[in-house]
């Protein structure tokens, strides 16, 4: 029998933006439903992102830290793998995190119901799930993404995996070859390379486009002094499969000379493509980009000022679940409250979770130059700093650039081990203008890496190999 009923609001898709928009709601009292359907609940952060990725990165580090770096006085005699464990350790905790960051939250939101099934939009104020019809005055599309293949001729023949089915492999490959240079083919390639296997990386263009070039370049040189291979510059010609394993042909470079690379696994870690095709979105007047990406304005509002979009179904420039989140608060806020809050991005923070990891926030230099503020830039190694030498980990550089007018902080880059700590102190200076004085005058603990956020504050009138540890 077909049931009808209205909420105050109602939320598409349970992940990052729809949970932080759950929990809003709930403390506004507004009367919502949850529909989630794909994914478990919380998406891709808590399933396939994040959670297991970042587990299995630690384990993988963990391992090659043991066997392959040398730490004085300390000497392994014998250290072993149990893949599978490591799998089985990762896919528990996920079931453990599901539960009691999202299962058991759920539980506790007095004015959420919650739904497990598609949405569809039927008319301007309706939607169906499984059937059942049910209407509101505002709703929120957050229902995520999915990753894709590039067009490449003969990938869809060949049983290639996704980061999804990378973190759920019964055995360890041989090699490895992946397909793309952003941070989700970066990660997964060391991962598996710190777990054993001999990894190739094709990328069309170059390794974390739109990173700064300084930081880019020292990642490469790292990962392939770990025995990575990398290729930049590759036209994909082909893939295939055969008893050998897959194997994609490629020209390479100006001189375009042809190879073939072929490996037990191959994945593909090139983008994600927005679930919006199902939703039935021209039914309310909602326009989205060619890539299927809902358009919104600074408020997160649609061309449908009753519907709202957060997280990856829209043309985001940090596709981060954090971002996500905070999307999700402010189109609820917006949408229940009239509070006009604005999504702002220059100070929202992004990582790369190699190690050294890459991290950064605000500007890059050329984005300061393209907008003709009076531009100056420092780099530094981290050889500079006293803590990295303590650790015996002195790879990575870190950059700031500012106005050289009013000596304000406009982007941090930093290539560290723990640079996705270090970046939060950094944040705070994008996010309130602090100059660099307001970050020398300030005293920073030592020996901390931390501390590598005044030494490059202090490089810019100052020679560091002039001043002491305890620099002021």
């Amino acid at each position: 029998m077909n049931k009808q009923s209205h909420f105050d609001y109602i939320i598409i898709g349970a992940g990052s933006a729809g949970f932080a928009a759950a929990i809003k709601a709930d403390e506004l009292g507004a009367k919502t439903a949850l529909v989630n359907a794909g994914l478990p609940l919380g998406g891709t952060c808590v399933n396939v992102g994040c959670v297991p990725s970042k587990t299995l990165l630690n384990i993988a580090q963990t391992y090659y830290d043991s066997t392959s770096r040398i730490t004085p006085g300390i000497h392994f005699e014998k250290v072993t793998l149990n893949f599978q464990e490591a799998i089985d350790h990762e896919l528990k905790l996920v079931e453990e995190m599901q539960k009691t960051k999202y299962q058991d939250v759920l539980a506790r939101l007095t004015n959420v119901t919650y739904f497990d099934g598609e949405a569809k939009f039927i008319s301007n104020r309706g939607i169906a799930i499984n059937g059942d019809t049910f209407s509101s005055e505002k709703f929120l599309i957050c229902n995520g993404s999915t990753a894709i293949a590039p067009p490449i001729s003969g990938l869809d023949r060949v049983s290639y995996i996704t980061h999804t089915e990378a973190l759920k492999l019964k055995t360890l490959p041989t090699h490895l070859l992946v397909v793309g240079g952003g941070p989700v083919a970066l990660e997964f390639a060391q991962m598996y390379a710190h777990f054993g296997s001999r990894v190739t990386i094709l990328q069309r263009s170059q390794i974390l486009k739109g990173a700064e070039p300084e930081i880019s370049k020292g990642i490469i040189e790292i990962l392939k002094e770990e025995g990575i291979e990398i290729l930049e510059g590759v036209e994909f010609l082909g893939v295939g499969e055969s008893e050998a394993g897959k194997s994609v042909k490629v020209k390479i470079g100006a001189t375009y000379n042809e190879r073939v690379f072929v490996g037990d696994e191959l994945l593909v870690g090139t983008g994600k493509r927005p679930n919006t095709a199902e939703l039935g979105l021209n039914m309310v007047g909602v326009e989205v980009e060619k890539d299927g990406a809902v358009k919104i304005n600074e408020m997160m509002q649609t061309t449908n000022q009753a519907v709202y979009a957060a997280g990856d179904v829209i043309d985001s420039p940090k596709r981060l679940e954090t971002t996500a989140a905070k999307e999700g608060n402010i189109a609820t806020e917006n949408a229940l409250e009239g509070a006009n809050r604005k999504m702002t991005y220059h100070d929202v923070p992004s990582v790369v979770f190699t190690t050294p990891a890459v991290a950064s926030v605000g500007l890059t230099e050329r984005e300061v130059v393209n907008k003709d503020i009076s531009c100056n830039c420092t780099t530094i190694p981290f050889e500079f700093v006293p803590k990295a030498k303590i650790i015996g980990d002195t790879r990575g550089v870190i950059k700031m650039v500012i106005d050289d007018k009013t000596k304000k902080i406009l982007g941090l880059h930093i290539l560290s081990r723990h640079a996705e700590e270090l970046i939060h102190e950094a944040t705070l200076a994008v996010k309130f203008g602090l100059t660099l004085e307001d970050i020398r005058d300030t005293v920073h603990v030592f020996p901390t890496l931390s501390e590598s956020i005044k030494l490059i504050a202090t490089s810019f009138d100052k020679d560091l190999t002039r001043l002491s540890c305890c620099i002021e």
